[in-house]
């Protein structure tokens, strides 16, 4: 049976570090690729951080009903396709989204005993400096991201779990001992425990 786990936090908060170290150290795993419109950022490459599209396609494939979940974003659509979840389901792997808190809501309602991982910064100061750190966005830019953050993390009571990411790699293995425990928790019986127990019998 496939987990999938969904992963939000304010835009600077160190998410795609943290999942980027998720992916390449916790085994079975496979991370859905989100489509977006916005243009690619530094060394991003398509199909890979993002599939990138026009506008006019990501609507196509609304109006088809293609997604999962989808959400605007700062003027740019992202959105998780349907295939994906099929896809990890047939390679029987767990499923790692790297959303938005729209996109989380949305996903949560719709697939049963998903498990959401909101990541915060330690301070508004710190999410700051690491946004002007990028370089990416002018100063109008970053502020409206700080108030978006200040919105998001007022919704921190509706995931599972909250992870403050003040030192890396304490966050990146609290995020890995998180996948690993649900792993445990929601071991199915005839999968694992079933072949235990027939070797008690006499």
């Amino acid at each position: 049976m496939t987990t999938v786990f969904i992963v939000s936090a304010p835009s600077g908060s160190g998410k795609s570090t943290l999942v980027g170290h998720l992916l390449a150290h916790v085994p079975g795993l496979m991370f859905s690729v989100s489509y977006t419109t916005r243009k690619p950022r530094g060394a991003e490459v398509d199909g890979e951080n993002y599939r990138f599209v026009c506008r006019e396609d990501f609507e196509a494939m609304i109006a088809s009903g293609e997604f999962l979940e989808w959400a605007e974003v700062f003027g740019n659509y992202y959105g998780t396709h349907r295939s994906i979840l099929e896809d990890a389901q047939a390679q029987g792997k767990d499923l790692v989204l790297d959303i938005d808190v729209q996109g989380a809501r949305q996903l949560k309602c719709k697939i049963e005993g998903a498990v959401t991982v909101f990541i915060l910064p330690p301070s508004r100061q710190v999410l700051e400096q690491r946004l002007r750190a990028r370089g990416e966005d002018r100063d109008e830019v970053i502020e409206r991201r700080l108030r978006t953050a200040a919105a998001e993390i007022r919704n921190y009571s509706a995931y599972d779990y909250v992870l403050i990411n003040r030192d890396l790699p304490e966050a990146e293995a609290t995020l890995a001992a998180i996948v690993r425990a649900e792993r445990v928790r929601r071991t199915r019986i005839e999968d694992w425990i079933r072949p235990i127990l027939e070797t008690f019998q006499v």
